[in-house]
């Protein structure tokens, strides 16, 4: 399925091609559509309140006024983000009592001041605890690539990923706590951006792990993700500037990120490697010692699962038979971190950060391949525990070692028109957004040359 990039649809609006409310009824009308995926990708849809905002634009537009990137652009957000005077239901039944929000949460906001229509709510895996995507209690929207089969489109922005793909919005904003942004981009073939932790506020943001969430941006290009991070960052929107590629120095990353790569994905990753060798980029294997004790030290759960424990604990007491038993499995396991065990984790981390940082110095990015597999069907993974909890480790494996570092990583398609989505993951230690970025689309023009992105534009 063809999608349009974000400076496409600025252009658009800049010379009068198409008006906002002309946009807006298409992603409307996507999101709308009974034979479509509509009512899997979105929890709720802001049908009036969408155009509404469209109409405005459209007449600040015809008034001359200098309006910023996003104003006009359909924007997906996903079910974490408050929305004054709305429930956050985060994928969930259990909060269906909660209070409204009281306002919205600041990039929900910023959005709004940007002239951004937001079109609505997207589901999601129930409170962003997963990387598959499944959710019993709204359903699974299916990846564009097999919908006769019905693949997992990756979690837990899964409604995310599937509004950008099917035209229902031109950018969608998620978050990633362990892949959740970077893992739907690579199955359903986006580009997907996590930033470091700290770039953008979480304020208003239903938590699953503070110490690792952070919020990020679904979308067609390295491009796109970068307009709406300038956005919601206040920073320059100028187009990323060209990056000669025989300046860089690309690490492979080696160890266990490779193990288990099905055939399709090591290929395609291989090609990735040699599209990057001959375009001059310099490109090494990098082994990094300290990557090994990662998993190790997240052996009981992990940050993800003692706070969310901590911050679930008040609702199980009262409603545990309503959550969905896979996420409520892995939020228990919380329950038996002791203090020392997360201080220990706390500490352990900050050391191997610090390694992290220093076996960067002298390399511009680190790439290895996002997620190790295709994305398997939906149904053998909703009727067989075994076949659930082995997907869900195999997807979040790799993503989640740079929320580990608290580094900041893209997603980025390298595989051929038609074929099943592969992301290639770039990634590069934190506060050094702008030089990935740039690092980023410097990538994604060498595998657009290739055939293996979509060209920028």
């Amino acid at each position: 399925m063809s999608m349009r990039t974000l400076a496409s649809r600025i252009r658009s609006l800049a010379q009068r091609e198409q008006s906002s409310v002309n946009m807006t009824a298409e992603a409307l009308a996507a999101a709308t559509d009974p034979a479509g995926e509509g009512r899997r990708t979105f929890n709720r849809v802001y049908e009036e309140q969408a155009l509404a905002t469209a109409e405005q634009v459209d007449q600040r537009r015809a008034n001359g006024e200098s309006l910023g990137p996003l104003a006009g652009i359909p924007v997906s957000i996903k079910d974490l983000f408050d929305v004054k005077g709305e429930t956050t239901l985060a994928g969930s039944i259990v909060l269906s009592a909660a209070s409204p929000a009281e306002k919205d949460a600041a990039v929900v906001a910023r959005l709004r001041s940007s002239g951004a229509v937001i079109v609505g709510r997207t589901n999601m895996t129930e409170f962003a605890y997963s990387g598959l995507g499944i959710n019993p209690h709204y359903g699974t929207p299916r990846n564009p690539w097999d919908r006769h089969v019905g693949r997992i489109p990756g979690g837990s922005s899964s409604g995310s990923a599937i509004s950008v793909t099917d035209g229902m919005a031109a950018v969608a904003i998620g978050t990633d706590t362990g892949g959740s942004v970077r893992i739907p981009a690579a199955l359903c073939g986006l580009t997907g951006f996590k930033p470091t932790m700290r770039r953008l506020s979480t304020a208003g943001v239903l938590p699953l792990s503070p110490a690792l969430d952070s919020v990020g941006v679904i979308a067609p290009t390295v491009q796109c993700c970068a307009t709406v991070d300038s956005v919601l960052t206040s920073s320059s929107a100028l187009p990323l500037p060209a990056v000669d590629l025989h300046t860089l120095r690309i690490g492979v990353l080696q160890g266990y990120v490779l193990d288990g790569l099905d055939s399709h994905v090591a290929g395609r990753f291989s090609d990735a490697i040699n599209v990057l060798e001959k375009a001059g980029a310099t490109v090494f294997d990098v082994d990094f010692a300290e990557l090994s004790q990662i998993p190790e030290v997240n052996a009981q759960g992990g940050f993800a699962a003692v706070q969310s424990y901590a911050w679930h604990q008040h609702l199980l007491e009262r409603l545990a038979g309503k959550y969905d038993p896979r996420v409520l499995s892995r939020i228990l396991r919380g329950q038996a971190i002791t203090e020392q065990a997360h201080e220990e984790l706390i500490a352990a981390r900050r050391r191997i950060v610090m390694a992290a940082n220093q076996k960067f110095i002298g390399t511009d990015v680190w790439i290895l391949p996002t997620v190790p597999l295709i994305a398997p069907p939906i149904a053998d993974l909703v009727n067989d525990d075994n076949a659930y909890y082995a997907a869900n480790a195999t997807m979040l494996r790799n993503p989640s070692v740079f929320n580990f570092l608290d580094g900041c990583a893209l997603s980025v398609p390298c595989h051929l028109p038609g074929e099943a989505p592969v992301g290639l993951m770039v990634a590069a230690p934190g506060g050094t957004d702008e030089h990935l970025l740039r690092v980023g689309a410097a990538i994604e023009r060498a595998l657009a040359r290739a055939g293996r992105a979509i060209v920028p534009g």
